[in-house]
């Protein structure tokens, strides 16, 4: 009989309430992957996980974005050339080509918990 590989989520710690930086994105590297981590404190959900790598300038800024509201919906702007991705579901407002994976994330007390598909 031969063994069948089974993908699950696991969460993982990534950091406490105090490193993450308010209205703000950080960068987190969780099981290899550059992540970067959204905190909204006036918003709910308050935490957005979103990947950090930027698919049309080639380079791992999310990050460093700037958050906007556009037609109702939280956006990141990437610092290079400025497209916008939702951090609901990663996809690109300019460009629907591009998308970026999102994450599942929360807090447990002061623990910043993400959920990685392995």
């Amino acid at each position: 009989m031969s063994e069948v590989a089974i993908t699950r989520a696991e969460w993982l710690h990534v950091c406490k309430r105090s490193d993450l930086v308010a209205n703000s994105g950080v960068c987190a590297l969780v099981g290899g992957r550059q992540i970067a981590l959204f905190f909204l404190p006036d918003q709910e959900p308050q935490l957005y996980a979103i990947d950090n790598w930027d698919p049309i300038a080639d380079v791992g800024v999310i990050s460093r974005g700037i958050v906007a509201e556009i037609g109702g919906e939280l956006t990141v702007a990437s610092p290079l050339y400025k497209q916008h991705y939702r951090l609901t579901d990663g996809q690109c407002l300019e460009k629907a080509e591009y998308k970026l994976v999102t994450y599942p994330i929360a807090f447990e007390g002061d623990d910043v918990l993400i959920q990685i598909d392995h």
